[in-house]
This record gives structure tokens, C-alpha cells and sequence, in this order.
């Protein structure tokens, strides 16, 4: 037995399948290419980025994902039933998670765009019998953010985070990589949609790209992410000029 199938034993969360026949044939789901033709996708390590280009498909995946995963749209842990805004596609209906033998312990959505939302219903969860009142809302939103993190991250948790450096430097990216290695050595899983190539050089880490076509897996160095990055640290000058000169 290969050390890759051992980890896939191990994973909360070992793949996903898609019936389209549940799915409208007038759905702007049929209109994105990584997702169009996508059946089946399995998932071989214990954190799993999602790379790609606005709009590829990777944030509408993931929501799914995190949905048929027992977990509230706009995010939060699995006890959060808030709603401001009902945004969310389709695809969770259509869609079907393969679990693990373990069961995780605990889990969070964390999203860029919806995390004020999830920072006030922390605060006024906090407040019930026996709560711990946070204040998110006093500190920065970096701050906040990690404080967050910190707070409900452990061991064998599930957890998904869209664009989490959104609201993070790149000091407080590190910290965050700090803290996802760390659970993830203590059997937790993570889905990650980034465009961070500080995020994206988590060790060992299974990156799927979104672009050009269906899902696929991709090297680290060969993501727009990292590419894009080295170009323009490499050669800053020759770099914008090229990009002026194309306006």
C-alpha cells in the first residue's frame, strides 16, 4: 500500500461527484469550463489549494463543497445559521461528498467577502449563556481575522477558507501558514482557494488549477501565481514598462 493511499484512508473528506442531470440545462454552471464537464474529482493530500483566474469556478466549488459539508453559506462553524444575502449556486444540490472513516471534530468556512458578516454573528454568539464575548469588530480586520483563526483552528478539524489573504500582510500570511501546517499535522483537512503564492508554498500541498480546461493538478512554480510574482520581484522595471507599453 502506497504512503499516498495510507493519507487518502485518512482524509475527512476523499473526493466529490457531480450528477448534472440535477442541474439546469440553462445554469450558468454548464458555462464554466473547469466545472462543465467535471463527474468526479478525488483528493489525495490533507490540504488542498484551488488556483485559478476570477472566475474560474474555484470560489462556486468550494461554497458547494463547504455546504454539503453541513456548513452555512455565508460561513462560519456548522452551529451558524445566519443569512443576509442567499447568493449561493446551485451545485450543492447536485453534488456528493465521499467522507472519510474519521469524522471531524470540529470545522469552519471562512470567506473573504462574507467575513464581517461572520465576525458579527461570532460576536453575538459570544454573548449567549456561558459565552466569551470576542470583539472582533474592535480589532483590525487582519487582526480580527487571525484572532479568528486562532480561536477555532485545532486537531482533526475540517476547514475551508476562501481568499484568506485577503485581509492578511505578508507577515500575517506566514502566520496563517504556520497555523494550517500545524492543525493539518494533527489530522485536520483544509481547502484553500488562494491567489497567494505565500499560501501557495505550503509543503507537500495538492494544488488544482481551474484554468485551461477542466481540473487539474499543477506544480507550485508553475501557477500564474507564482509566476506572475517572481516576474515582477525578478525584474520590477522591465516589468511595468512591458505593461504600460501594451495600454
Amino acid at each position: 500500500m502506497t504512503d499516498e493511499f495510507e493519507n487518502n484512508l485518512q482524509l475527512l473528506v476523499k473526493g466529490i461527484h457531480i450528477d448534472w442531470e440535477k442541474i439546469g440545462n440553462d445554469s450558468y454552471l454548464r458555462d464554466i469550463p473547469a466545472l462543465c464537464d467535471l463527474e468526479d474529482l478525488t483528493f489525495q493530500k490533507n490540504i488542498t489549494m484551488f488556483v485559478g483566474e476570477n472566475g474560474s469556478g474555484k470560489s462556486t466549488l468550494l461554497e458547494a463543497l463547504a455546504i454539503d459539508c453541513g456548513f452555512n453559506p455565508e460561513g462560519g462553524s456548522r452551529n451558524y445559521q445566519f443569512s443576509t444575502y442567499d447568493s449561493h449556486s446551485k451545485l450543492c444540490e447536485a453534488m456528493r461528498v465521499t467522507r472519510g472513516v474519521r469524522r471531524p471534530k470540529w470545522g469552519y468556512f471562512l470567506r473573504a467577502e462574507s467575513f464581517y458578516n461572520v465576525a458579527t454573528a461570532e460576536d453575538e454568539y459570544s454573548k449567549g449563556p456561558g459565552g466569551n464575548p470576542q470583539h472582533f469588530h474592535e480589532c483590525s480586520h487582519g487582526e480580527s481575522f487571525l484572532k479568528l483563526v486562532q480561536q477555532n483552528f485545532g486537531q482533526d478539524g475540517l476547514y475551508l477558507l476562501d481568499e484568506p489573504e485577503a485581509a492578511l500582510s505578508p507577515q500575517r500570511q506566514l502566520t496563517l501558514l504556520l497555523e494550517i501546517v500545524r492543525c493539518a499535522k494533527n489530522g485536520s483537512q483544509f481547502f484553500i482557494v488562494t491567489h497567494s503564492p505565500i499560501l501557495l508554498g505550503i509543503p507537500d500541498a495538492q494544488i488544482l488549477s481551474f484554468d485551461d480546461g477542466p481540473i487539474h493538478p499543477i506544480e507550485y512554480e508553475k501557477t500564474e501565481s507564482y509566476q506572475v510574482t517572481k516576474m515582477f520581484l525578478d525584474n520590477k522595471e522591465q516589468f511595468l514598462r512591458r505593461l504600460f507599453d501594451e495600454e
